[in-house]
């Protein structure tokens, strides 16, 4: 866990909604609808903050789906579990190197304007592939391009270093963790990544047991 990273996501927790936070919810609707999130599902939220987008992604799993909502931040955190959304929603203070839950279990991972700060984005990106499901997504998306993105980080001292990687750097680190049916719609007002883990084949001899 990056310790500078994660004291300024504290530091900011109390001015993030008024002050940074994505607040045109049309867009942020819009957005949950391009993750083709399906009802029922189990989905992690990795980098949740103060919970933003968390009744978008509630909207599309449904009452019988559940969320985790993981952050580094207990400040983000304690904001986001404030707010009270009506769902099944479990709060996890963790880093994504290190994520402290069992293999093949999310049918979704959503990295929504939070991929950019993952200090070991490799790393990260094997913990997401062992905690999906077989089949399951990974979806990267913000409601700005990667150009904005990191125009706008770069001007922060402390995330100054915390940026979307090019296309072809990006492809490349979902490729070598695993993922594939790997799209990248790098839009002016929107960024989307989406990737797969593979079904897991069945033997014969684990079919005939």
């Amino acid at each position: 866990m990056n310790n500078t990273i994660r004291a300024y996501f504290n530091r900011m927790a109390a001015v993030w909604d008024e002050n940074i936070a994505e607040k045109d919810a049309v867009k942020l609707k819009r957005m949950a609808r391009r993750l083709n999130i399906k009802p029922r599902s189990r989905v992690l939220d990795i980098g949740t903050g103060t919970g933003v987008f968390l009744p978008f992604i509630l909207a599309q799993v449904g009452q019988s789906g559940g969320i985790v909502a993981m952050d580094i931040a207990g400040e983000m955190l304690a904001k986001a579990r404030a707010k009270g959304f009506d769902g099944d929603i479990a709060y996890l203070l963790a880093d994504a190197t290190g994520i402290p839950l069992g293999d093949g279990i999310f049918d979704a991972v959503v990295c929504y304007s939070s991929f950019p700060h993952f200090q070991d984005k490799p790393g990260a990106l094997a913990e997401i592939y062992r905690v999906i499901k077989s089949g399951g997504k990974l979806v990267i998306c913000h409601t700005s391009g990667r150009a904005t993105i990191n125009e706008i980080h770069t001007d922060i001292p402390s995330v100054a270093h915390d940026t979307i990687p090019e296309r072809s750097q990006m492809q490349a680190i979902l490729t070598e963790a695993g993922f594939g049916e790997i799209k990248i719609a790098d839009r002016r007002t929107s960024y989307l990544v989406s990737a797969r883990k593979a079904w897991r084949k069945t033997t014969t001899a684990q079919t005939q047991g």
